[in-house]
């Protein structure tokens, strides 16, 4: 056991960070000494939660809720076999425990010394969502603090299939049968790892588990998914039910808070490189795109801007008047983002500061930790962003530093942290306790800051990594550094699908992948596109021109477009001019497609579903989907399958059961619950669309600072349809106010007919707009 006074200072800790009430659980039960208590949020949302202590199980969730429980609708009922709590959703029976007589032979070698406790979480009807068959609380030291291992088991049929869980890229789609090792991992051998312990199911229901320490998920093996938590004094987790993965998801966003709709930007086209070394290459970039009449967003400021690390300022010398350099941006329609590392030398103008008021990550002797010694990385120390007065003043300087000249918004790399805290120590205690803390309160200060101080613009934050409600602060995800191959492209849709499937919707890679070129490289086949007139970029990588065409046609259907890379130039233009017709074709695509791309933000704020969707999540009851991990569902209307093998031009592509599918390239009609063989030339991605769906396009813009008009709203027939068409300034907080335009489209398909209400100018128009494909 963690002493008295720091376990209190913990548990104050996580009170204040949270936001919620401390109350008395709807029930509180003695089982034999192990305590359970049962806390509802929603009629299909309840808290489980144990402990030997009574005061841990009657404490509040730790960081990332922002709910307070809420037990409206639920009652308590005692049977021979247990307690029962029941909603119209949901019922929870505590089992009933006999008194446990004299251990017989065996039971004096092997019983536990916990008292058993199991549970069970049931629909209305009678059949089991969740059985708990067990839980763990093992004691042990971890960095000099007397804990547990706390864990807990549930009974796996052998048709459960289990998503989610933040970001493994191993390329494996279903979690059955794996072991998860959850922690933030830069150093992961398939590539970085994040942990978000939210773990979705086929059946109906997710688990959230509440602990911030490293945690292995054994899912779906001998017959039971187990968790398993390094640090803790009780096991606390939640069941979310719903009749569709969306009611999921809308739990989801209750307990840890709602995913704010992004900028109009972010939407566009992200363009990055590791690094633009001045202020004139930005410049250079932002107009070749104007000149060539290619749109595009954002530009980035990589690394290495600073005169040191720790600076917090701009080098002079090569970037001598960044305000100018974002006016020029601005007036082309094109908007900046800076990274913000925090990380501190000791030589830099604020470390002895820093060091002196504690906000730095620490040795037990409160010394700072300086560098990671696993890499001989001695780029300074890290700034411990688990303290609120910390987080204060990175933003201050940020905001008086940075954003004073004009940049618009925030990437903050090394979110995981790179830093690794494990042995070290954070304000609230021990860095392996708040393991996978790190990047939901590194964002926050940010993200609190920004919303506070510029408050007619709505935040955007770059980060590589997460942890529950990290959605909530305007974070767009990217899988880091990433290797330009093959292979990654092909891991980045597994590792994209779980990502969404935890619940954080925006998600995206480095197009093209970021680490350097393989020295020695020699195509399997014969290059589909020609690498001729990019040596200078490509070196002897003859088929890297085809992998770039095919990994913008990948990320043309990402929630967020953003290229970035260690090449010597990593812009549409730089793989040749083969490459840069297929890949402008594409990017010109993701702008027709803003309405409808924006739209979606909109369905995200409003419900917390993501749209980038495993197809697990819109087809529950085709089999043949829960394992496919090389196709996804791209809002509620493209079917999309990536081709990621060299010399590729066809590939299968399924079409799940329960809906017609049209061949978005030649309207070709085609019935589901069936896989086909789809040409795809290297100009060509396998692109089906939803018969039954309404899909707004617009006119072609630079940047969506440019006002879009509809082009058209073409209509796949097959069933009847509806979408919900927003827009607004792009910009501002207004839309959560409710200020926007919304129109309503609904297509009859027995008549044949698109009708719309709202937007009057929309709807006006909807007769010459309307395209329905035959």
């Amino acid at each position: 056991m963690i002493p008295k006074n720091r376990a209190a200072l913990a548990a104050l800790a996580l009170m204040c960070s949270s936001g919620v009430v401390t109350a008395e659980p709807l029930g509180l039960l003695d089982r034999n000494g192990s305590f359970v208590a049962i806390e509802p949020y929603a009629p299909n949302v309840v808290r489980v939660t144990l402990s030997l202590e009574k005061e841990r199980v009657v404490a509040p969730p730790g960081y990332g809720f922002v709910a307070n429980p809420d037990a409206k609708g639920w009652k308590h009922d005692v049977a021979a076999s247990g307690d029962i709590y029941s909603s119209a959703a949901l019922s929870v029976e505590v089992k009933a425990q006999p008194h446990p007589g004299p251990p017989n032979q065996m039971q004096r070698y092997f019983a536990p010394s916990l008292p058993p406790v199991s549970l069970t979480v049931r629909k209305p009807s009678g059949e089991t969502v969740v059985e708990m068959s067990g839980w763990e609380l093992s004691p042990h030291t971890v960095n000099g603090e007397k804990t547990f291992r706390v864990g807990a088991s549930f009974v796996a049929p052998p048709d459960e299939h289990y998503y989610g869980l933040g970001q493994n890229q191993e390329g494996i789609l279903d979690h059955r049968g794996r072991t998860i090792d959850c922690k933030h991992n830069y150093d992961a051998p398939a590539g970085e790892t994040v942990c978000v312990p939210f773990l979705v199911t086929n059946k109906g229901y997710g688990i959230l588990w509440d602990n911030p320490s490293s945690t292995a998920i054994s899912a779906g093996l001998q017959g039971r998914t187990s968790w398993q938590s390094r640090v803790g004094e009780r096991v606390s987790y939640f069941v979310i039910a719903g009749e569709t993965v969306d009611e999921i998801y809308a739990g989801y966003r209750k307990l840890t808070g709602v995913t704010p709709l992004p900028p109009k930007a972010a939407f566009g086209y992200i363009q990055s490189k590791a690094r633009y070394e001045n202020q004139q290459q930005v410049l250079d970039v932002a107009a070749g795109y104007r000149k060539r009449g290619y749109p595009l967003d954002i530009m980035v400021v990589d690394w290495f801007y600073w005169t040191r690390m720790g600076q917090l300022d701009i080098n002079p010398v090569d970037f001598p008047s960044p305000a100018a350099m974002n006016r020029t941006l601005n007036g082309q329609g094109v908007r900046s983002m800076i990274s913000v590392w925090p990380r501190f030398e000791l030589e830099s103008r604020y470390f002895d500061l820093l060091a002196s008021k504690g906000y730095l990550l620490k040795h037990a002797d409160g010394r700072p930790v300086d560098g990671l010694p696993v890499r001989n990385d001695r780029a300074g120390a890290l700034l411990d962003s688990t303290n609120p007065e910390a987080r204060e003043w990175f933003w201050s300087k940020i905001r008086d530093n940075i954003a004073s000249q004009g940049f618009d918004w925030f990437w903050l790399d090394e979110t995981e942290p790179d830093l690794v805290p494990d042995g070290y120590f954070y304000s609230i205690g021990s860095g392996d306790r708040y393991r996978n803390l790190y990047p939901l309160v590194h964002t926050q200060g940010v993200a609190e800051g920004s919303r506070r101080d510029r408050p007619n613009m709505r935040n955007l934050i770059l980060a590589r990594a997460a942890y529950l409600g990290s959605q909530r602060y305007g974070n767009l995800f990217w899988s880091s550094d990433i290797h330009p191959t093959w292979e990654a492209l092909k891991q980045q849709v597994t590792t994209g699908l779980n990502f969404t499937a935890t619940g954080l919707a925006y998600w995206g890679n480095d197009i093209g992948g970021w680490q350097w070129h393989t020295p020695r490289h020699r195509s399997e086949h014969k290059p589909l596109v020609d690498p001729s007139d990019a040596r200078n970029v490509i070196g002897n990588y003859d088929d890297y021109p085809e992998l770039a065409v095919r990994w913008y046609q990948y990320g043309t259907f990402l929630p967020t477009m953003r290229a970035h890379g260690l090449r010597k130039e990593a812009e549409v233009w730089s793989y040749g001019k083969e490459a840069e017709a297929i890949i402008s074709r594409y990017l010109k695509l993701r702008y027709t497609l803003m309405p409808y791309l924006y739209s979606l933000g909109k369905r995200t704020y409003d419900t917390g579903a993501p749209f980038m969707r495993a197809l697990f999540m819109d087809f529950p009851n085709d089999p043949k989907v829960f394992n496919i991990g090389d196709q996804y569902m791209f809002g509620p209307a493209f079917l999309v399958a990536p081709v990621t093998e060299q010399g590729q031009q066809s590939r299968e592509v399924y079409l799940p059961a329960g809906s017609d599918w049209y061949n978005y390239w030649t309207n070709e009609k085609l019935p589901g619950g069936q896989t086909v063989t789809v040409a795809a030339p290297v100009d060509v991605i396998p692109l089906f669309v939803r018969a039954g769906s309404i899909v707004p396009m617009g006119v072609d813009i630079p940047s969506t600072a440019t006002a879009q008009a509809l082009k058209e709203i073409r209509v796949y027939p097959g069933k009847d349809a509806e979408f919900t068409l927003y827009d607004d300034d792009g910009v501002s907080y207004d839309y959560e106010k409710g200020i926007g335009r919304t129109t309503r489209l609904k297509w009859d398909d027995q008549a044949g007919q698109l009708s719309g209400v709202g937007d009057k100018a929309v709807s006006r128009s909807i007769r010459d707009l309307t395209r329905i494909v035959r």
